[in-house]
């Protein structure tokens, strides 16, 4: 019987899975997962998307176990573990579900040479997005621009049938050496991880079991109330898709057949299809995370300097809702998407901190950190990715706030020293007469700071900046 290895990366599930499927019809598998050595990984320094992967792996491990089958972890140089995996165990094929990030697809072209010189037979399937990227292409046999012609144009192609989890068999007498997780390093000291566990439960099962019950009892609000924070009506999905614990095809059929259908249903349709433009443009323009797609950014006069860097880190901005959203990031690892788009600007537009220091800042912390998404965020906020907001459009975070967290509900969860503040002033605290701060037992510059920048002499510097490219 033919023995394949089947390679598990950013799909560490058991349904839904083209590459164990297929394994499992031809012959017996052998799974295996190889964290790589090599720093530039884009996932080495993320310390919260790390401790998620270590979740999942002990979720895919006692998955794999149920249906009698060992899973193999290695650490190293993927072509040189894969390589010695393949001779240990005598395996005739490679299978595995295609990944897009720059650092996977450069390993993964030098792994198929040698492969190939070994004659060893790859094969590679559609597993991780909704489409086939390379068939999405305008009418000039280009990449799309723009995600509204994107959305349109993938309306005419059909998301393939999720698999069911197969029936596996391994005939393996005598099992290669594996690591145990923790043997990985993927957890560290840092103090994240011991927040992550009190917010978070990472794994296949819970992954299904989350999205089970936001299609029964939380899609219907999805519409109306997924841009206020304090409203919990998002899916909190991303951190499950990251490492590929739910299957996105899987979850686009069951909103299909959905009962209920509704506006929230295209809406978040559209963010599914959101994820797959930003592969999209991962895949045509692999610099995207570190490089703006617009060349003229390269030259922007970025003058922001690091105390301000510093504070926005910590939530010490002085604006409510910015510094709420940077102190749940540091508390649980996410933030709400309405909120990271207002601390995204303010960092770039307010502060003039480059939006590369954000990035690498949301790629340690981030729970949900995913390489294209995270990169396309940062250069849509910024204006300098293809489909973009315009650089001049700056949010103002106190109507941000006083739009989507009306009461100031979301700043008290995590700005408790404005907890007493009445909701006149609850996103403008510097406007609050000493009295009712004194009545809310809060004194600014010592309990919680005053606005590093005002906001209309930042929004003016800010312009005058973009104007500098501009000319350029």
């Amino acid at each position: 019987m033919k023995k394949i290895i089947v390679w598990f990366r950013k799909d560490l599930r058991i349904h839904d899975h083209a590459a164990l499927f297929e394994a499992a019809q031809q012959g017996c598998i052998i799974p295996v997962f190889i964290w790589p050595s090599e720093q530039e990984f884009e996932y080495a320094d993320s310390i919260a998307a790390k401790w998620s992967l270590h979740q999942s792996l002990i979720s895919l491990r006692q998955n794999l176990a149920a249906k009698g089958i060992p899973l193999i972890i290695r650490k190293g140089n993927i072509q040189k573990e894969l390589l010695q995996l393949i001779k240990e165990t005598s395996a005739d094929a490679v299978f595995y579900n295609r990944c897009y990030e720059p650092f996977m697809v450069q390993s993964l072209f030098e792994i198929e040479i040698q492969l190939s010189k070994s004659k060893i037979e790859v094969q590679s399937f559609h597993g991780n997005l909704l489409y086939q990227q390379f068939n999405i292409l305008n009418k000039n046999h280009e990449p799309y621009k723009v995600f509204t012609s994107y959305w349109k144009r993938t309306m005419q192609e059909h998301v393939s049938t999720p698999y069911a989890i197969p029936k596996m068999t391994s005939t393996l007498a005598t099992l290669p050496a594996s690591l145990e997780i923790h043997e990985l390093q993927l957890l560290s000291t840092n103090s994240l991880e011991s927040r992550l566990d009190q917010h978070w439960e990472i794994g296949e099962q819970e992954a299904i079991s989350h999205w089970t019950e936001f299609l029964e009892y939380g899609l219907n609000k999805y519409e109306r109330y997924k841009d206020f924070p304090s409203a919990q009506a998002t899916s909190l999905l991303s951190p499950y898709l990251v490492w590929g614990n739910i299957s996105v095809k899987s979850i686009w059929h069951s909103i299909q057949s959905h009962e209920i259908q509704g506006p929230s249903t295209e809406t978040f349709l559209r963010q599914l299809v959101w994820r797959d433009f930003a592969y999209d443009q991962l895949i045509h323009f692999p610099t995207m995370p570190i490089k703006p797609l617009r060349e003229a950014y390269n030259t922007f006069p970025w003058e922001g300097s690091s105390s301000d860097f510093n504070k926005w880190k910590l939530g010490q901005t002085g604006y409510p809702l910015v510094d709420a959203g940077m102190r749940e990031l540091l508390a649980t690892g996410y933030m709400h998407n309405r909120v990271r788009m207002v601390v995204a600007s303010f960092l770039v537009k307010h502060l003039l901190v480059p939006w590369t220091e954000g990035s690498k800042w949301f790629t340690q912390k981030l729970i949900d950190f995913d390489v294209a998404n995270n990169a396309m965020g940062w250069q849509w906020t910024t204006g300098c990715g293809i489909d973009s907001a315009p650089f001049f459009r700056i949010f103002n975070p106190v109507a941000q706030g006083k739009r989507f967290d009306p009461n100031g509900d979301y700043v008290r969860q995590w700005i408790p020293e404005l907890k007493n503040l009445p909701q006149k002033f609850i996103h403008k605290p510097w406007e609050a007469s000493q009295e009712i701060l004194a009545l809310a037992h809060l004194e600014l510059g010592k309990d919680y700071p005053f606005p590093i920048v005002e906001h209309n002499f930042a929004r003016k510097r800010a312009l005058q900046a973009y104007n500098l490219i501009k000319k350029a």
